[in-house]
């Protein structure tokens, strides 16, 4: 049975410059680097940085990394300083960067967790929502 998420790996030009804005700028460690790829980590995520030909999308698709509330505006301010483009405005609950790395990844900066969306989504539902019990997993009534 699946016990969680693995790892993620995404497609970069290349690999020093995907390297160091991961490292530098998004404060991940690095684990391994070789000509190709490189393994770094952020918390307990594993991310897979590997050389190949990138393909950006045009959908909604992005990779959204947690946050403290108190470090949220210091990172706001560091990223400007970087240069870093954004690609989307926040509209929902929390606070929220949306920029692109190197490659055109759509990355997302947020200070919220799934209990805040949640809570907010209770009391202001997209279309046709539904919840779910914690227990079961069968639908609320």
């Amino acid at each position: 049975m699946l016990t969680g998420l693995n790892h993620i790996t995404i497609a970069v030009n290349d690999i020093s410059r995907s390297f160091d804005f991961y490292v530098e700028t998004l404060g991940f460690t690095p684990k391994a680097r070789w000509a190709s790829g490189a393994y770094l980590c952020l918390g307990d995520l594993w991310l897979c940085l590997s050389a190949d030909e990138i393909s950006p999308r045009q959908d909604y698709t992005h990779y959204a990394f947690s946050i403290r509330s108190k470090d949220f505006d210091v990172f706001a301010n560091h990223s400007k300083s970087f240069g870093i483009k954004e690609w989307k405005s926040n509209k929902s609950e929390g606070k929220s960067i949306y920029f692109l790395d190197p490659d055109g990844h759509k990355l997302e900066i947020h200070d919220g967790d799934l209990n805040s969306r949640l809570s907010a989504c209770l009391k202001h539902p997209y279309k046709d929502m539904v919840f779910f019990n914690d227990m079961d997993g069968a639908e609320q009534k």
